[in-house]
């Protein structure tokens, strides 16, 4: 190689380097959001800002946010800012309303009837689904409610204070990540390569033939997730799973996810041996035997039972 070559090759190296992170990138990110107008708090992964602002932080997690850099995890204009920098790094954007929960839309101010709300929110300030759309109620006057279906966030202007904790590389780690955007729980997971047996159609020359299959056996990667009973009765869980563990099959490069239900032993344990005393209540070998001998000793004969029967 020239030293042309090596110096254009150190350039090109150098030139990848210096962009810094791109989209589809995992990274963790700590960040802390606020209303641009007020300074509310809107979100944090700072647990002390969190204490500040009176939030109960003890069924909280507060590390750094695992994202997706490209895939909307956080609002467009932060990722946007994010892009070319490099771990370590800081950052404050303003995310503008129409980015962040869309502009104040007076429309979306209704009056409905009070029966469509139930009766423990019907005051001023609650949160109430109704139709399939989530509002707060404003006020209520005789059989008339006036709810706003706007989030509650709308119209305001968002400032995030961010700083690139690290890269995420492990895959478990990604997918992990990826889950806990969704779930408020802590789940175990591997990955495994298995040997799986497929049916493959056999090639064949005469396009008139019926297909033919055979089995071949071939090399799956596999995400194996420990199912938690949290997560077993989680809602959002039961209806997108399919949805959600397909992205993170794509985002973390598996063949398939097998989500593994774990069941106690202990408390069958317990479950069965009552079940045993039910079953020696009913009559055990020993009552068995008692019955026998009973009947022996009565001198009992079934034909002599039978013959008196036929007679009468």
């Amino acid at each position: 190689m020239s030293d042309q070559q090596e110096t254009e090759t150190a350039d090109d190296a150098d030139a990848e380097e210096s962009e810094g992170l791109q989209a589809g990138g995992f990274i963790k990110l700590a960040y802390t959001a606020r209303t641009v107008e007020g300074g509310d708090l809107v979100d944090t992964t700072d647990e002390e800002v969190a204490e500040e602002e009176d939030i109960d932080t003890e069924e909280q997690d507060f590390s750094p946010r695992t994202l997706v850099l490209g895939e909307g995890h956080i609002f467009e204009p932060v990722e946007e800012d994010i892009i070319g920098k490099e771990v370590g790094d800081t950052g404050t954007v303003v995310v503008p309303a129409e980015d962040a929960f869309g502009e104040y839309d007076e429309s979306e101010v209704r009056t409905v009837s009070v029966d469509k709300i139930p009766e423990d929110d019907r005051y001023p300030g609650a949160h109430v689904d109704i139709e399939g759309q989530h509002g707060h109620v404003e006020t209520i006057i005789g059989g008339r409610a006036r709810v706003d279906f706007n989030h509650m966030l709308a119209g305001e202007d968002i400032e995030y204070q961010y700083e690139i904790v690290d890269v995420v590389e492990d895959r478990v780690e990604k997918a992990q990540g990826l889950l806990s955007m969704y779930f408020d729980v802590e789940l175990d997971m591997h990955i495994e390569t298995d040997e799986v047996e497929e049916e493959v159609q056999v090639e064949s020359e005469e396009e008139e033939e019926e297909p033919e299959f055979e089995t071949e056996t071939v090399e799956k990667e596999t995400l194996y997730i420990e199912q938690s009973p949290q997560l077993q009765f989680n809602q959002q869980w039961m209806m997108g799973k399919q949805q959600i563990l397909q992205q993170v099959m794509d985002q973390i490069d598996v063949d398939r996810v097998i989500v593994q239900e774990i069941i106690d032993g202990a408390g069958m344990g317990g479950m069965m041996g009552g079940m045993g005393g039910m079953m020696g209540g009913m009559g055990g070998e020993e009552d068995l035997g008692d019955i026998e001998d009973a009947l022996e000793d009565a001198d009992v004969d079934a034909d002599e039972i039978v013959e008196e029967l036929d007679e009468e």
